[in-house]
């Protein structure tokens, strides 16, 4: 493996043709006083488009993301982005943070200088990571699979072909959404590699093996399973058709930057910690960024396609089968549906469980200080 030094330019043409089609979207219809209850809200997304096309800097952006380290390798036939920030201590641990849907590389921007440095934070330098920041095949700045079969457990397959390509045989691993799922195959397959597994979300297709001999589930156990089946009822449309038909969609999405924009800005204001005001958490600008950066490299469907690759690979954990490697969770409050500690303790080497004052799904972007001192906690034994 041989990393390249990467640049984000996106050519100017691509912004051009996005700013015309802002200037030409064809509005849906909407039930007056319905808000975002049939979905996403007609009248903020309109407010939100037009800034996008008077007063979004996409070109700020490019320039933040290429302050970090940028690179590209071949892994597995395919290209692969990734951040690579050197630590600053005298020992730092190695530390691949892996994102999810709908998020992107950007949900790291802020936490990346507080793990890599943390004397310059107010911590201590003995508590530093060498941070590894990858895009997922099929997201941002990674190339497209162009077959059948990326699930997460390949996925994790690539990120220790990469981990070790940069010289760490042994590291740490943290992410959320598809990054703890991802994570988590890393840690039940090649557990000799990791340091620590650190989650502020257990994976969605996590069943522990329940056999005769397992304990009778919990009051609290019960009450999950039926907020999971609540939950899906309720806010799991997008999933049920992205893991069944995930190319149907994508004939708008990718077509129409006013629905990529609705589609993927709900989520965020559905699952941070924003009390229904995706603002409250997330500026204008983070929102934007994030979708004009799947726009952009036209990876909407390819990212909506993981879900259904990854219905071949659900983490059904079989008798006898469990993560090994110690395993630190951050439970946020507003992240949904959120196991009790006792369904993750079934599968996981529990050694930290914290329950956080406050943030949602996207933790590292929404609360990043709280996150990155957790990390700094769960590791500093392990090191």
């Amino acid at each position: 493996m041989t990393p390249k030094p990467f640049r984000v330019e996106i050519p100017q043409a691509v912004l051009d043709d996005l700013r015309q089609r802002l200037e030409r979207v064809r509005w849906p219809d909407a039930l007056v006083g319905t808000g975002w209850s049939y979905g996403a809200d007609l009248g903020y997304i309109k407010e939100l488009v037009a800034y996008w096309n008077d007063r979004f800097d996409w070109r700020a952006w490019e320039r933040t993301i290429n302050s970090f380290p940028n690179f590209r390798a071949t892994l597995g036939g395919l290209g692969v982005h990734f951040l690579h920030v050197p630590g600053r201590g005298p020992r730092p641990l190695p530390l691949l943070l892996t994102h999810g849907w709908p998020g992107s590389i950007l949900e790291f921007l802020k936490i990346i200088p507080l793990l890599a440095d943390p004397a310059a934070h107010g911590g201590d330098a003995g508590d530093s990571f060498t941070v590894v920041v990858p895009s997922i095949p099929g997201y941002g700045f990674s190339d497209r699979p162009a077959a059948a079969g990326m699930t997460n457990q390949r996925i994790a397959e690539l990120w220790l072909e990469l981990m070790r390509g940069l010289g760490y045989e042994r590291f740490g691993a943290q992410g959320g959404d598809w990054g703890a799922g991802i994570s988590t195959w890393l840690a039940l397959e090649h557990p000799q590699h990791l340091i620590g597994l650190h989650l502020n979300y257990i994976p969605g297709s996590y069943y522990p093996h329940l056999g005769p001999e397992s304990p009778p589930l919990s009051a609290a156990e019960k009450q999950f399973l039926a907020d999971c089946d609540r939950w899906f009822e309720e806010e799991g449309g997008y999933a049920a058709l992205q893991r069944t038909f995930p190319q149907t969609p994508a004939f708008a999405l990718n077509d129409s930057p006013a629905g990529l924009a609705a589609w993927i800005v709900e989520k965020f204001r559905a699952w941070g910690d924003c009390d229904g005001e995706a603002e409250r958490r997330f500026s204008k600008d983070e929102l934007l960024a994030n979708v004009t950066l799947y726009w952009v490299t036209e990876t909407i469907h390819s990212s909506m396609r993981l879900y259904f690759e990854s219905r071949r690979t659900p983490l059904r954990l079989k008798a006898g089968e469990r993560v090994t490697v110690p395993t630190g969770v951050a439970a946020f409050p507003k992240e949904a549906p959120a196991p009790p500690r006792q369904w993750v303790e079934r599968g996981y080497d529990l050694a930290r469980w914290t329950e956080m004052p406050r943030g949602g799904h996207f933790a590292a972007q929404e609360e990043p200080e709280l996150l990155a001192e957790d990390l700094r906690n769960f590791f500093r034994p392990l090191r």
